[in-house]
C-alpha cells in the first residue's frame, strides 16, 4: 500500500511543480518552448534562442526515454518476486540507469576535484544491486522519471503560460490596400500597412491610430484594470484587444519588434535566473556531501546497511534548487500580469535590501503636461475672458501648455472665437487675427519682447516670481497691449501623495532630485511629505547623488522616467522606469512600470518581501526533510524506505510552497473580477 502511497504523492507533487533545473541525473531537464497549435499562435523564438531550445528538446527526449527504462525496470523487479532469474534484468537496467550518476560523480571528482551530491548519488545507486534492494532501486527510479516527465511537461506549460501571454496574434488580419480591404497571413503584414481592426479583435502589430477610435483592453501590457479609450494619433500595441469601435493602425512595428514580443524574450532570459537562495541551497548540498558521507559510514555499525544508505539518500538542501526556480517563475507571472516588467531578475531580490528610494521630479513625481494656476489680469478683462482669448489662440496646438490651457477653458465651459489662422513662431508665441480684426498674441515674454510690445516692471516683478517658484508664464497680448498673465504649475501625480505615504509605512528614506531651483523642489518636497531633496542637479550629477548615498551604506533604488536618468538607473541598487511598453527595448531600467504610473510601486516592494518569505520556506523545507532523515536513523532505526519517502514528501511541499502564490493571486484576480 505504501508504494502506491508514494507514487501518488509523486504524482501529485509532479503536477503542481513547475520546473526542475537540478542535476541529481548530471544533465539539465529545461523545456522547450513550442508554437501553440490554437487561433492564436505564440511568438517565434529568435535566432539566438535556437540553440539553447534544440538543447531543451534533447533532454525532454532523454527524460523521456529513461522514464520508459524505469518502467522495464520496475516489471522486471515486480516479475522477479515471482521467477528470480528476471532479477538479472533488473540489475543490468540498474547498472545501465547508473551511468549517468557515475559520469557525474568522475567529472566532478577527477575533472573538479572536489566532492558533491554526485558522489552520494554514485555509491546510493550500485547499493541497491550489491545489498539486493531491488524493488526500493527500482522505485526510486520509477518515481524520480516519472516526476521528470511530468516536471518537464508541466514547466514547459507554465513557460509558455509566462510568455506566450505577451506574444500571441491572430492567424490573419485585415488590411487596405489601394483602397480596398484585404484580409491576409499575419507573417505577410509589414511596416507602414494600414491595418484595420474591429470591436472583439486583437491588434496585430504596434501602431499609430489614423482614422476611428475606440475602447482598448491593454491590461495584458500596463495591469490596468480599465480600458482605455483610444483616438488619432493614439499609440497602441500588439496582442490588446480592442473592445468597442474602428480603428485604422498605421503599422510601425510587427513580429519580434514589437513591444509584447520583446517581453517575451526578456521573461524567457529572466526566468532562468538564479536566485541567491538557490545557490546557497546548492552551495550548502554540496557541502554537506562530504559529512553525510562520513555521517553514512558511521551508520553501518548502529544502523546497518539500509540505515547507511538512508542517511546517503537524505539529500540535505538538494531540492532548493528545484523550488526557487518554480517561485521565479510564478512570481514573475504575478509581477507581469499587475503591469510590471522584471527585466533582471536579481532586482526582486535586491529591493528586500533597500532602504532609500531616490525620485527624478520631472516626469516622475511630476507630469509632462502642466495646468493652469493663478490668471492674472492686467487690464479691466477678467480670468475668463482672459483664458478665452489663450485658448482660441491655442486652439489647434498640441504642445503640453497649448493643452494644459484648453483643458482649463474646456473645465470652465468656455468657447474659442472665431478666427483665420494662425501665424505660429515655433518656442516663442502665436499669433492669431479674430474676426473682428483684433490680434492675439500668445507666448513667453521674450515673445512679446520680439514683437516690440511695452513689458512693465510689474509684469517682469511677476514673471521672476513665478519662475523662482518652478512655475511658468504664458503672456496674453491684445493688439499692442499685454493684457494678462497665465501662471503654469508642475502636475503632480495624481497617485503620487498616497505613494510616499505608503513608502514611509515601510520604513523607507525617500529624496527627490531634480534639476530645477531649490525653492520649486522645496515646495514639492513639502507638499509631498518628503523631507530629503537635491535640487540643481545636472543629468550627469545625478548618479554621483547615488554613489555618495551607497558610499554612506545605503541600498538605493532609484526611480526616473527612463533612458534620460541611464546613469543614474544603473548606478542604483534597484532601478524602476516609468517610462512605459513603448521604451522597453531601450530602457536601461531594471523594472519597467508598463502602465506610467507609480501605482504599482507599493505592489512592487511587497512582491519582493513576499518572494523572499517564499524562498526562504523552500529553503527550509528542503533541509528539514534530510535533517529529520539522518535523525531517524540514529534514533528510531530509519531505513532506505523511510528515506526515500522523507525525500519526496520534501518535494511534494516545496512543490506546494513555490506555486502556492500564483494560485493565491489567480484566486484573488477571479474575486476581484467577480466584484466588478
Amino acid at each position: 500500500m505504501i508504494p502506491q502511497l508514494l507514487l501518488t504523492a509523486g504524482a501529485i507533487y509532479s503536477v503542481i511543480s513547475a520546473r526542475s533545473k537540478g542535476k541529481k541525473s548530471g544533465a539539465s531537464v529545461i523545456p522547450s518552448v513550442q508554437a501553440q497549435d490554437s487561433q492564436e499562435i505564440a511568438i517565434k523564438v529568435k535566432p539566438n534562442l535556437i540553440n539553447e531550445t534544440h538543447e531543451k528538446d534533447e533532454e525532454t527526449i532523454k527524460a523521456n526515454h529513461y522514464l520508459k527504462v524505469s518502467l522495464a525496470l520496475l516489471g522486471c523487479t515486480v516479475g522477479g518476486m515471482f521467477y528470480p532469474p528476471i532479477l538479472l534484468g533488473t540489475t543490468v537496467l540498474l547498472v545501465y540507469m547508473s551511468i549517468p550518476f557515475w559520469q557525474s560523480a568522475y567529472h566532478v571528482t577527477i575533472k573538479e576535484r572536489r566532492v558533491n551530491m554526485s558522489i552520494l548519488d554514485a555509491i546510493v545507486l550500485p547499493s541497491y544491486v550489491l545489498f539486493h534492494f531491488y524493488f526500493l532501486g527500482s522505485l526510486a527510479h520509477f518515481f524520480y522519471f516519472y516526476s521528470r516527465k511530468i516536471l518537464l511537461q508541466t514547466e514547459d506549460r507554465t513557460r509558455k503560460s509566462l510568455v506566450n501571454t505577451f506574444g500571441q496574434h491572430p492567424r490573419k488580419v485585415w488590411i487596405i490596400q489601394n483602397g480596398i480591404e484585404l484580409e491576409i497571413p499575419f507573417d505577410e503584414l509589414t511596416r507602414d500597412c494600414l491595418l484595420v481592426v474591429r470591436a472583439g479583435e486583437m491588434i496585430a502589430a504596434d501602431g499609430i491610430i489614423l482614422e476611428g477610435n475606440g475602447t482598448v483592453d491593454q491590461h495584458i501590457l500596463t495591469g490596468e484594470s480599465q480600458p482605455v479609450e483610444k483616438s488619432v494619433n493614439d499609440e497602441v500595441f500588439a496582442s490588446t484587444v480592442v473592445l468597442s469601435g474602428n480603428l485604422q493602425i498605421r503599422v510601425e512595428c510587427t513580429g519580434q519588434e514589437t513591444s509584447v514580443a520583446q517581453i517575451g524574450e526578456i521573461l524567457l532570459k529572466t526566468a532562468d535566473y538564479r536566485t541567491s537562495v538557490q545557490s546557497r541551497g546548492e552551495k550548502i548540498a554540496d557541502n554537506s556531501a562530504f559529512p553525510t558521507l562520513l555521517i553514512g559510514i558511521l551508520a553501518v555499525p548502529i544502523s546497518g546497511i539500509s540505515g547507511a544508505i538512508a542517511v546517503l539518500n537524505s539529500s540535505i538542501g538538494y531540492n532548493v534548487r528545484i523550488f526557487a526556480p518554480v517561485s521565479i517563475l510564478n512570481y514573475l507571472r504575478i509581477a507581469s500580469r499587475q503591469g510590471v516588467l522584471v527585466k533582471d531578475g536579481r532586482s526582486l531580490e535586491l529591493l528586500t535590501q533597500v532602504d532609500t528610494i531616490v525620485f527624478d521630479k520631472t516626469g516622475t513625481l511630476t507630469l509632462e503636461q502642466p495646468h493652469v494656476g493663478k490668471i492674472h489680469s492686467l487690464s479691466s478683462l477678467d480670468e475668463n475672458t482672459l483664458l478665452q482669448y489663450a485658448a482660441t489662440a491655442e486652439y489647434k496646438q498640441t504642445h503640453p501648455i497649448a493643452k494644459a490651457i484648453l483643458i482649463e477653458a474646456q473645465q470652465r465651459g468656455l468657447d474659442v472665437m472665431e478666427n483665420n489662422e494662425s501665424d505660429y513662431e515655433i518656442g516663442y508665441g502665436i499669433k492669431v487675427n479674430l474676426a473682428d480684426r483684433r490680434l492675439i498674441r500668445v507666448g513667453s515674454l521674450r515673445f512679446m519682447q520680439m514683437e516690440q510690445l511695452i513689458v512693465s516692471a510689474e509684469i517682469e516683478n511677476i514673471v521672476d516670481e513665478a519662475h523662482a517658484q518652478g512655475n511658468s508664464i504664458v503672456v496674453v497680448a491684445i493688439d499692442q497691449q499685454l493684457v494678462g498673465l497665465l501662471e503654469l504649475y508642475p502636475t503632480i501625480r495624481p497617485e503620487a501623495k498616497n505613494l510616499i505615504d505608503g513608502l514611509h509605512q515601510l520604513g523607507l528614506t525617500i529624496y527627490i532630485i531634480s534639476g530645477d531651483h531649490t525653492q520649486p523642489t522645496a515646495n514639492l518636497a513639502h507638499k509631498l511629505g518628503i523631507d530629503n531633496y537635491f535640487a540643481e542637479t545636472l543629468p550627469a550629477d545625478k548618479a554621483q547623488h547615488i554613489e555618495a548615498l551607497q558610499k554612506a551604506g545605503k541600498k538605493v533604488c532609484f526611480v526616473g522616467d527612463g533612458i534620460n536618468d541611464s546613469i543614474a538607473l544603473k548606478k542604483a541598487n534597484v532601478s524602476v522606469s516609468i517610462r512605459g511598453a513603448s521604451t522597453i527595448a531601450i530602457d536601461t531600467a531594471q523594472i519597467v512600470l508598463m502602465d506610467n504610473s507609480l501605482e504599482q510601486l507599493i505592489h512592487l516592494f511587497e512582491l519582493s518581501t513576499n518572494l523572499e518569505s517564499n524562498l526562504k520556506n523552500g529553503f527550509r523545507i528542503s533541509i528539514i526533510p534530510g535533517l529529520l532523515c539522518v535523525s531517524g536513523v540514529f534514533l528510531m532505526g530509519f531505513g532506505l524506505f523511510s528515506s526515500i519517502l522523507f525525500f519526496n514528501l520534501g518535494m511534494l511541499a516545496g512543490g506546494v510552497n513555490a506555486v502556492l502564490p500564483v494560485l493565491q493571486n489567480d484566486s484573488l484576480d477571479e474575486s476581484k473580477r467577480d466584484q466588478a
